[in-house]
């Protein structure tokens, strides 16, 4: 994987074979930070990188300037991978070894941005739940938006507070925000 953007573009980040990830493309993280980009200053929002396996989209917005990343997975070697890639870089990332929804069940800081990356064989009722936590959690800002990476052959349509939906190959990204208020 490669950091695309900001303070480390083009560096390289090998993660060890043996982790259980499967890192989001060069080519969907491009087109993703494309949208991003035109909503959010970098340096201006906190991230909550659920389920971030080798830390790919973290190190992205630590490159983009910023100061506010936390890094949630329940694989110590991921985390351990993770903290040794921010020690290198001199990154602002901070990490959580926790299962994913225990953490949502117990978290009271808010983010601005919330990248969701479960496995991809995840029933639709396990993705269910991270909207259904989130939202009930008042895990996301006003004006945030939850971020859930998937693939192509799953649909989110249908859960509360779904935005829209793209696709970059077999990678989908679905957007999730609040309602605004009147």
């Amino acid at each position: 994987m490669r950091i695309i953007s900001g303070e480390f573009k083009g560096r390289r980040i090998t993660a060890p074979k043996k982790l259980p990830i499967r890192p989001t493309t060069d080519m969907a993280k491009e087109s993703l930070f494309n949208i991003l980009n035109n909503r959010y200053y970098f340096e201006d929002i906190s991230v909550l990188d659920l389920f971030s396996g080798s830390g790919n989209i973290s190190y992205e917005f630590a490159s983009r300037g910023t100061k506010n990343i936390t890094a949630v997975d329940q694989d110590y070697g991921c985390i351990r991978f993770i903290n040794d890639t921010a020690e290198k870089f001199n990154m602002p990332i901070n990490t959580i070894k926790s299962e994913v929804f225990k953490f949502l069940e117990k978290n009271k800081t808010k983010a601005t941005i919330i990248f969701a990356d479960p496995p991809y064989d995840f029933t639709v009722e396990a993705f269910s739940k991270i909207p259904e936590l989130i939202f009930k959690n008042n895990v996301l800002e006003a004006e945030g938006l939850l971020i859930i990476e998937h693939s192509k052959h799953t649909n989110l349509m249908h859960l509360e507070n779904y935005s829209y939906a793209k696709g970059y190959g077999g990678n989908m990204f679905s957007f999730f925000q609040l309602p605004k208020a009147d």
